[in-house]
């Protein structure tokens, strides 16, 4: 990942709504769910919530598809990781002691939604 990369996921998520759309899918995983379903949960009006999502996907940072008469949003674990790496990378010069208690917490709460 690169920098410009890395700002743009970070404005992406720099917006009460888009950073509690992005948490929702995360927490829904790969299926993802419908815009009107995150709507819905996250008490947003429709035509809003359709201009959050389109921020975060062209931010690379939610999937989108198309199931019938619907979209289907899901996170996008692959720029996520890169964007999380991008950040610890060369991380409080190799300090393993600083680095290594993130790393255990990640997996820990990977683990824990299994």
């Amino acid at each position: 990942m690169d920098i410009n990369t890395a700002l743009e996921a970070l404005t992406g998520l720099s917006q009460a709504t888009r950073l509690l759309t992005f948490r929702l899918l995360v927490q829904a995983g790969p299926d993802g769910l419908s815009a009107g379903n995150i709507a819905k949960r996250l008490q947003s009006r429709q035509n809003t919530m359709s201009s959050h999502l389109k921020q975060l996907n062209q931010a690379g940072l939610i999937n989108a598809r198309r199931e019938g008469r619907n979209m289907i949003y899901s996170a996008n674990y692959d720029t996520v990781r890169g964007l999380i790496l991008y950040l610890m990378e060369d991380c409080c010069a190799g300090n393993k002691a600083v680095c290594q208690p993130v790393a255990e917490s990640l997996a820990k709460s990977c683990n824990q939604q299994s």
